[in-house]
């Protein structure tokens, strides 16, 4: 048994109807997934009714982008979804995220990319705006030649389409989730570019603000990667999460469940969660 817990819907930057994403889930042999949608929860119950339906576990979940020197974003998973502050702070969150693609809009325009957030908005149904929008107007328009190279080029953290606003830290982004019942794990490690004794002191920081885990199989992980920090979650008595952060047509490069072809997530990671949810 296998399962998915970091994938995305049109709720955010996803290609696929919540439902959809679970049935395809399903259809690829998975038996739990977790819908993490970029700040919001707007798809997670129309998920989680369609898992019922068709016998898929769905865990609550989201990722939350944070303020740091690198690329930063923690996931959320078995949240409350009726938590008053968790969800006034993610009004908030929607504000600047929108802020922040207006940001992203210009320093596109600065290096030669007339691309607006209006032009984004028309990919997004739910009016959730993120970089994946932005990469597949860049597509289709022949600036670039896939998703993938307009985040490579352009749009990933560093690169001069980037944008840095952000509301929460990773501190903050741990507690938040903490608040609402959840369970807090660092995304994408490698992401964060930080190795060795600062990557271990950025990981120990936010476990003593509450964070549970870190996400030790990932799509873009190389072996290594994958070794290393599953290594370091040892270390620090972190639990493990795994996703392939599957986006369907706006990143259709990553298969749900498979990431590039080589991943297989055993359900026992998502048993040790619940256990230590006891």
């Amino acid at each position: 048994m296998f399962i998915d817990l970091h994938t995305h819907s049109v709720k955010s930057d996803g290609g696929m109807q919540p439902r959809e994403v679970v049935d395809t889930a399903k259809n690829a042999g998975l038996a739990a997934i977790s819908l993490t949608d970029h700040d919001v929860i707007d798809g997670v119950r129309e998920a989680m009714a369609r898992g019922a339906e068709v016998g898929m576990e769905v865990i609550p979940g989201i990722e939350l982008s944070a303020k740091f020197k690198t690329e930063t974003h923690v996931l959320g998973y078995f949240i409350d979804l009726d938590n008053p502050g968790f969800l006034e702070k993610l009004e908030e969150i929607k504000r600047v995220r929108m802020q922040r693609n207006y940001d992203t809009a210009e320093n596109l325009r600065k290096i030669g990319f007339p691309v607006t957030v209006e032009d984004a908005m028309e990919l997004a149904p739910n009016g959730i705006v993120g970089r994946a929008h932005f990469a597949r107007v860049m597509a289709n328009r022949g600036y670039v030649s896939s998703v993938k190279e307009a985040f490579d080029l352009y749009l990933a953290n560093g690169k001069p389409g980037y944008s840095t606003l952000q509301l929460l830290t990773p501190r903050d982004a741990v507690e938040l989730i903490k608040s609402a019942g959840g369970m807090a794990f660092l995304a994408h490690l490698h992401l964060t570019r930080l190795e060795g004794q600062e990557l271990y002191d950025f990981v120990a920081e936010l476990k003593d603000a509450g964070m549970d885990g870190i996400e030790g199989y990932y799509t873009e992980y190389t072996p290594e990667m994958e070794a290393e920090y599953q290594a370091l979650a040892k270390r620090l008595d972190l639990l493990i999460s795994g996703g392939t952060d599957f986006h369907g047509a706006m990143k259709p490069h990553i298969a749900i469940g498979k990431g590039l072809g080589n991943l297989a997530i055993p359900y026992s990671i998502l048993e040790q969660m619940k256990e230590c949810r006891k």
